[in-house]
């Protein structure tokens, strides 16, 4: 059993207040692209003449005329570049600001201590499991055309948020990788948008998990799942349905686990999604 203490620091001085209404030239005059750190920021580009956008030597998630960054959870407040190369073989470095943004800390009470403190034989499976999870992560196929709008996976209650500082019987662990949201054993989740599953699993920490790789390097992960009905290699709708809720692997009881990952990076998917939902909305 798993006993949650949860002291919430919200957000201070950070709002998803991006201009997507602006035209193109508009988006251009604007001040820097900003956006807090373990969120992006979207940066406006001439396309077809971009080829590739690039921050912190990492290509980015493209959608139309805007390319998605991804700013790391542990980027320091300021402004930094971001590579923009173009199809006659020139590049221009355009800036960006990072923001500082509080997350909030989650203090859990395990009475399993494998679950803390896993012995040598399930370090291995989990070193094993990660080594595979990772790899999907790192996957950078062509950007999507279909990308928007970015449906939920789930209707539920948000019981878990992005880059909370987690501590294990008072033993400070990664901050929170995803969201969560709790809804009965059974409730069917779907696919966020068109994809392929690179990964399926049933794993220590993650339970029963599916990995989506979604294109230009944006892959989702769903986790506790209490059942998988899709296979590797299976393409998927937006909408599909891909499994159901459950609470397995480490788990304080049925909810889902959903990780977005843009090139190996993690970001808020509340952020994420409103933000890019948000920008199609705004397209004529």
């Amino acid at each position: 059993m798993y006993q949650i203490h949860k002291k919430r620091a919200w957000i201070s001085g950070f709002a998803i207040t991006v201009a997507l209404t602006l035209s193109s030239a508009e988006l251009h005059a604007r001040t820097l692209p900003q956006g807090a750190h373990g969120t992006i920021a979207l940066v406006p580009v001439e396309t077809p003449e971009v080829t590739s956008v690039e921050f912190q030597e990492r290509p980015q998630l493209m959608v139309g005329n805007v390319a998605i960054v991804a700013i790391p959870l542990f980027t320091t407040s300021g402004e930094y570049d971001v590579q923009v190369r173009y199809r006659d073989g020139s590049e221009e470095n355009v800036a960006i600001k990072v923001l500082d943004r509080q997350y909030p800390e989650e203090r859990i009470t395990v009475t399993d201590q494998e679950h803390v403190t896993p012995s040598a034989p399930t370090l291995e499976r989990v070193r094993e499991e990660a080594a595979r999870m990772r790899t999907a992560y790192e996957l950078f196929t062509p950007q999507p055309a279909d990308l928007l709008p970015i449906v939920q996976p789930v209707e539920g209650r948000n019981s878990g948020v992005f880059g909370s500082r987690r501590f294990f019987n008072d033993q400070p662990r990664n901050p929170h990788s995803g969201i969560d949201w709790a809804a009965p054993t059974g409730t069917p989740i779907k696919n966020p948008t068109p994809g392929t599953v690179a990964v399926v699993g049933d794993f220590f920490f993650n339970g029963k998990t599916v990995l989506i790789d979604h294109g230009g390097g944006f892959v989702s992960m769903m986790c506790h799942l209490s059942e998988i009905l899709v296979t590797e290699g299976q393409r998927l709708a937006r909408g599909e349905v891909i499994g159901k809720v459950g609470t397995t692997g480490r788990s304080t009881g049925p909810h889902l686990h959903w990780t977005v990952s843009l090139n190996g990076v993690r970001t808020d998917p509340a952020v994420f999604m409103a933000t890019l939902n948000a920008l199609h909305d705004a397209q004529p």
